[in-house]
């Protein structure tokens, strides 16, 4: 069984920084895209950042050039630096990501139980 960890999350002031990770365990062959997303009550999750097992990377408007995405080089740990943190980025994040259980079957999405991010004003 796959499970995703996310750890990193808390409180920090408007300004301030955080570095999430998410790090699979269990039975797998590979890891291919990895994501974060966020979620704040009442709304949809959204789409955060991405990378691919080559480290191609993604991110959404909201976060470029204040988030940067990046894995370890066993691919099965991924990261979400986050800097100049907004009140706006107050958020549950969940980690996703497309995993390939043996090399036979196609990859299927897991994801993380979520940690909280809050950012104070």
């Amino acid at each position: 069984q796959v499970q995703l960890v996310e750890s990193g999350g808390g409180l920090v002031q408007a300004g301030g920084s955080l570095r999430l990770s998410c790090a699979a365990s269990g039975r797998f062959f590979e890891i291919n895209d990895m994501r974060w997303y966020r979620q704040v009550p009442g709304k949809q999750r959204e789409f955060v950042a991405s990378i691919t097992r080559g480290g191609r990377t993604n991110y959404a408007d909201s976060v470029k050039g204040r988030f940067t995405i990046s894995r370890d080089n066993t691919k099965t740990t991924e990261y979400l630096q986050m800097d100049s943190l907004e009140p706006e980025d107050t958020a549950v994040y969940y980690c996703n990501a497309d995993v390939k259980v043996n090399a036979f079957l196609s990859s299927l999405g897991y994801w993380g139980q979520g940690t909280q991010v809050t950012v104070s004003s």
